[in-house]
């Protein structure tokens, strides 16, 4: 190989590790404000979830309807042993899912009668349920008040078994996130928890 070729690699070389170097920076510098974003939002939220309450609380003849269009806030999910609490919102498009836990339409409303299934990504606000054991408590607050739920079993499932979304004649909510939580790409499987409300 001669001199001039050795330098056309090297120089090639650089160019490609200047541009990988600034690709990665890139892309760390978008995964850290998606999170910023979805963090900054969790507490506005929260704040507004608060406000309601508080309105319900001074203003005792005011009805308030929960926010059923898409990204909505419906309210506020906590399971304290794990550490985990979340905002609930309306639907489940990849924005939403981005800021907070959603509702999965056509299921029970978050604290109404009948199964509220309310998804989450594994590698966000949902990886704390790794932890997450029968009998462990939840609480779920909506402009409407606090309701106490009790983990009744936690599964595996294919992610094509649409049964634990089925309806109920009891206040339940299924939490439902991908599986196994440290798979790299889409996963196989889909965890899923029961609670009741007691």
């Amino acid at each position: 190989m001669t001199g001039l070729e050795t330098t056309r690699i090297e120089r090639s070389l650089r160019w490609s590790g200047r541009l990988l170097f600034i690709t990665g920076i890139v892309a760390l510098g978008y995964v850290a404000f998606t999170l910023l974003d979805a963090r900054l939002y969790q507490v506005s939220a929260k704040q507004s979830l608060e406000n309601q309450i508080q309105l319900a609380k001074t203003q005792p003849g005011i009805r308030l309807s929960p926010m059923i269009k898409e990204g909505g806030m419906l309210g506020r999910l906590d399971i304290p042993r794990i550490g985990l609490s979340v905002a609930v919102l309306q639907g489940t498009s990849p924005r939403t899912l981005r800021l907070g836990a959603g509702h999965i339409a056509g299921s029970a409303l978050p604290g109404m009668t009948g199964n509220s299934a309310i998804a989450g990504h594994r590698d966000t606000f949902f990886r704390a349920l790794k932890d997450v054991r029968e009998q462990d408590e939840l609480e779920l607050l909506t402009p409407t008040g606090l309701s106490h739920y009790r983990v009744d079993w936690i599964k595996v499932i294919a992610p094509d078994d649409l049964s634990v979304l089925a309806g109920s004649t009891q206040t339940e909510i299924t939490l439902v996130t991908c599986y196994p939580f440290y798979f790299l790409g889409a996963a196989p499987n889909r965890f899923v928890v029961r609670a009741h409300r007691y």
